[in-house]
């Protein structure tokens, strides 16, 4: 199934936070390889948070390759491939805050995962793995990932 997050989506635990919930809708991506979804509200105690706006957005876009690469073909003589290309896909989260009264900011959250082309036929178990482990790593870390940027200690 395609990235399509539920149009309600629980946030992971945060110090001091109960129950994030953000409420999403579908909005157009910046291009025909992506799927854009806007954060239109927020509910939970603990935060006081904003949704999406013209001036502040908050949106999650992920993206794949324009062309999906294949393995290369083997050295008929010596039997080597030359070097394996990466499909890369994308999510890139954007938050619009304020850095004081009236500066408008805007938090960029990138993150690449390089999928070597053929790993998805040959070995998708693996590729289910490693994403399992990143979201699992993402929802277990998240109080210490964003405790990490307030305070700069890891």
């Amino acid at each position: 199934m395609p990235w399509s997050p539920d149009s309600s989506t629980t946030g992971g635990a945060q110090t001091g936070v109960t129950s994030p919930t953000f409420t999403l809708v579908s909005d157009t991506p910046p291009a025909i390889n992506a799927s854009k979804k806007v954060v239109t509200a927020y509910s939970g105690a603990g935060l006081t948070v904003s949704a999406n706006s013209a001036s502040k957005p908050f949106d999650a876009t992920f993206s794949k390759p324009t062309t999906l690469r294949s393995l290369p073909a083997a050295n008929p003589v010596t039997g080597l491939r030359t070097q394996i290309p990466n499909n890369q896909y994308k999510l890139v989260i954007r938050k619009g805050g304020l850095a004081e009264v009236g500066v408008p900011v805007q938090m960029v959250v990138r993150l690449t995962l390089d999928v070597p082309a053929g790993m998805e036929t040959y070995n998708p178990d693996e590729v289910r793995a490693c994403v399992s482990f990143l979201v699992g790593l993402l929802n277990e870390e998240s109080a210490d990932i964003s405790d990490t940027l307030l305070t700069g200690v890891v």
